[in-house]
């Protein structure tokens, strides 16, 4: 089974946040590193660099969409808070399902999220890939 990870994080967040959020959302899930094949976010991101130093040092490939294709997916976890800063009520599950060009159906782990030690929140959101025949 090939999954997506969709990804949100707070601005400044380092890259052991986000790896830390990952392979515990993975692990709540029963699930491993090995089986990710894209990472998706809001293009908002696009220059966060502890996005970009996990795609590089995972290699896979990182797709970003706007906060109206976000918008546009019904989600179970929507955000008041989310929306307000970033124009869409949901980013890391939004961005997993629009990558895996899938639906809700799909969404293995809502959205997880994780404190680090600087004090930096990050999400992530877990989706099966269908494969196509």
């Amino acid at each position: 089974m090939k999954l997506v990870l969709g990804l949100g994080c707070d601005r400044g967040a380092s890259l052991i946040t986000l790896e830390t959020a990952i392979d515990k959302a993975l692990a709540s899930a029963h699930l491993c590193l090995e089986q990710v094949a894209h990472l998706a976010s809001i293009d908002k991101k696009q220059d966060e660099v502890a996005l970009l130093q996990l795609a590089e040092k995972l290699a896979l490939p990182l797709y970003f969409y706007s906060a109206e294709q976000l918008a546009s997916v019904p989600v179970p976890s929507p955000s008041a808070v989310v929306m307000k800063y970033v124009g869409t009520p949901s980013v890391s599950e939004a961005a997993a399902i629009l990558a895996a060009e899938t639906d809700m159906s799909d969404l293995l782990v809502e959205k997880y999220k994780y404190r680090g030690e600087e004090g930096k929140n990050a999400t992530v959101s877990i989706v099966r890939m269908r494969t196509k025949i």
